[in-house]
């Protein structure tokens, strides 16, 4: 289980922009589909060391946190 605090933190770094551990190709995917209304994908790590996604549809109707396994 993620703790709550990293999700949160996560979840806020995801909305401001900050991709996390992603490579710079996939960043500039993330920006074009800020203004283009493409699927937003972010990657993080936990306080954990356990690694998790965030993503955002491109309708902006909803953002996902998951585990990579349950992908």
């Amino acid at each position: 289980m993620l703790p709550s605090e990293d999700v949160l933190q996560a979840l806020a770094r995801h909305q401001e922009g900050d991709w996390g551990d992603l490579g710079d190709e996939d960043k500039e995917s993330n920006e074009k589909a800020v203004w283009m209304g493409g699927r937003i994908f972010s990657a993080y790590r936990a306080s954990t060391g356990e690694k998790f996604w965030v993503i955002t549809e491109a309708d902006r109707k909803s953002t996902t946190v998951l585990l990579p396994e349950e992908y």
